[in-house]
């Protein structure tokens, strides 16, 4: 089966090479061979072939449900659901909605129109001989409402006019692709919701029908004031999966000390609930007595529904479907009484993940956790000898410290040299205590707050004690480490390396794994010569901000504009790019003016990267940076480039 879902994958991956997709013709052919492989049960070559045909086909489906250019920037009344927990402050909520079926007739200005099942059609819109089924209104936007003057909660049904655009993102480099990532969602159109017509509320959905009506009860009911903010955002992200309270500067001490998958529902939170409960309902299952069911039986149904329940409230994300996928099938296997194998077990589902959405390969967090598990399984499956869980929590930690490295390099151009001992303290203080506790504290707290509140006040010490200990790791010299990303040749020799130096005691020339990481650590970059200079623009949107390059120079002009306090193009495109390009440290940035969009990202920029010299007119809005006045006229020359 390993193989098999290999192919499989290598098969969806090829789809994502494609500049367009094929025609229909081409899906038919594709069909074909793979009957004709299934007839002459080529298995590996038909795994191949059905993940290249459902990956297309899944893709041009997703195509499909984007916003046609027709819509844009049309105000068109629409109604739905808000389809996730939102985020809202004073000035703006932002949601995803999802719209309604049924049929019911608007008015647009000058136009007579209907929404179908599948969305708005304004029939002057569309030209002579077009008929409504022509076109579809996305069934998932991506929606803000700026100066809301109501509360947004996850399961509302709202009636809205809207003003949409068709996906759309920034292209730097190192940066993030927010168009990848509305198309991996499903999201169809993003926009904002306009004043006039009043948005109205129609109603909310049952608990019953939506997960996200319960996900959206406990955040609600965590808002109590015995918690800190930030102790606040963390147990929300412990429980339900929401990390969207979580501040930036907590994100970094996270990513700085590789924790980041500690304070979201990983797949070791899932496997750790579902222990639990499968240990606690065995005995106390068999001190009943009642033993016309197996305890062992009973056991394992309790701890995959914890499992399925737990997962339900991560909105079921790429981890914590493989994690509840994983359960499942060692929990059946209790059930039937049958061994199973760790690798066929994961492979299954990696299988079932790409069955359910194939996409899935552009998401980071894919990779990150099916090799994570493939290296624990690795070290610690049918190797002689078992060791103590001390020595095997170690050993954890080395190989997915050291087996991950290349993918953290890939995906963020950084490793952090300090997560083997954070991971080593952290993981048994998140995971055996808090994550419980916080459970515990969540359940209690439906029934009462009263009860709770000693409970939340241990949980709130407790995360505010978590967080001195990652934050003074976080500070440490060398914590991490940012490298310019590495080619793909490098991580054809990196990966063999990995499993060469993990590979079992005995094995000869284990040493030689770290001669194939060398590659990986000399990243050839583009050498510029005295004389010579290279301007890169990037993409802001409205606003500024270039880097010019020399041969041992940096200068950064302008930073593009800051929208909130966790969002702005320093964080959100300078840094990525200038680790892209292997730059630790900028010689100059010059701010031209104090315009937003000219001096927004300028804070993030030099927090996070040493500046030498900041050359700015508005000195008094980064007095925290010790900034120089610029001079009219002011020159300077680096490798013979004035």
């Amino acid at each position: 089966m390993l193989l098999n879902s290999l192919c499989f994958l290598f098969g969806t991956l090829l789809v994502q090479q494609l500049a367009v997709l094929p025609d229909i013709k081409w899906l038919i052919a594709l069909a074909i061979i793979a009957v004709v492989l299934a007839v002459l049960r080529y298995w590996r070559l038909l795994f191949l072939f059905a993940g290249v045909l459902w990956a297309l086909v899944f893709a041009t489906a997703r195509l499909a449900d984007q916003l046609p250019e027709t819509y844009e920037g049309l105000e068109i009344p629409i109604q739905g659901v808000i389809g996730d927990l939102p985020v809202q402050d004073e000035k703006q909520a932002r949601f995803d909605f999802i719209t309604r079926d049924g049929v019911y007739a608007v008015n647009l200005p000058g136009a007579n129109s209907a929404i179908t099942r599948d969305g708005v059609h304004p029939f002057s819109q569309l030209g002579t001989g077009t008929t409504i089924d022509s076109f579809k209104l996305p069934k998932k936007l991506r929606l803000s409402w700026y100066y809301p003057d109501q509360t947004i909660k996850a399961g509302q049904q709202w009636s809205f006019t809207v003003k949409l655009k068709r996906p759309h993102g920034s292209l730097n480099p190192g940066g993030f692709d927010y168009e990848r990532w509305l198309f991996m969602e499903g999201i169809g159109a993003t926009g904002y919701v306009r004043p006039s017509p009043a948005p109205v509320l129609l109603g909310n959905q049952s608990g019953w029908t939506s997960i996200n009506v319960w996900r959206q009860i406990i955040s609600d009911k965590l808002s109590v004031p015995q918690l800190d903010v930030n102790s606040r955002a963390l147990i929300k992200a412990l429980t339900i999966g929401d990390g969207n309270s979580i501040d930036q500067q907590h994100w970094e001490v996270f990513r700085k000390t590789g924790t980041t998958h500690l304070m979201v529902i990983s797949g070791s939170h899932i496997a750790l609930v579902a222990g639990l409960v499968y240990w606690l309902v065995l005995k106390c299952w068999a001190w009943t007595g009642l033993l016309r069911w197996s305890p062992q039986v009973v056991a394992a149904w309790s701890a995959l529904l914890a499992g399925i329940i737990y997962a339900s409230l991560a909105g079921f994300s790429v981890p914590t479907q493989r994690a509840v996928i994983m359960l499942a099938i060692g929990m059946i296997a209790i059930i039937l009484q049958r061994n199973h194998r760790p690798f066929h077990t994961l492979a299954v589902a990696m299988f079932a993940v790409l069955l359910w959405d194939p996409l899935a390969v552009l998401s980071p967090g894919f990779w990150l956790s099916f090799i994570a598990v493939g290296l624990i399984v690795y070290v610690l499956a049918g190797r002689l000898g078992a060791l103590k869980p001390f020595w095997s929590a170690i050993k954890i930690n080395w190989a997915t410290s050291l087996g991950l490295s290349p993918l953290l390099l890939l995906f963020f151009q950084q490793v952090s040299i300090i997560s083997p001992l954070a991971n080593l303290l952290a993981v048994p203080l998140i995971s055996l205590v808090l994550v419980p506790l916080a459970l515990v504290a969540v359940g209690v707290l439906s029934i009462s707050a009263t009860l709770a509140a000693p409970l939340l006040l241990v949980l709130d010490y407790l995360l505010r004690g978590v967080m001195w200990l990652l934050e003074t790791m976080a500070v440490l010299p060398m914590a991490t480490i940012n490298h310019a990303q590495p080619s793909y040749w490098a991580l054809f020799f990196a990966v063999p390396g990995i499993l060469l130096l993990l590979s079992p005691k005995g094995i000869p020339g284990r040493w030689l794994g770290l001669l194939m990481f060398l590659p990986l650590v000399f990243t050839a970059f583009k050498q510029r010569n005295a004389g010579e200079f290279e301007l890169t623009l990037l993409d802001v949107g409205q606003g500024l901000s270039a880097v010019i390059q020399t041969a041992h120079h940096q200068m950064v002009f302008d930073t593009g504009a800051k929208f909130s306090a966790e969002s702005d193009m320093g964080r959100s495109v300078l840094l990525p790019f200038l680790r892209s390009q292997g730059i630790d440290k900028i010689d100059t940035l010059i701010v031209s003016h104090g315009d937003n969009d000219h001096i927004g990202g300028a804070a993030s920029l030099l927090s996070n990267m040493p500046t030498k010299q900041v050359l700015t007119s508005v000195p008094q809005k980064l007095s925290d940076f010790a900034p120089q006045p610029c001079a009219a006229g002011q020159t300077w020359q680096w490798d013979e480039v004035e």
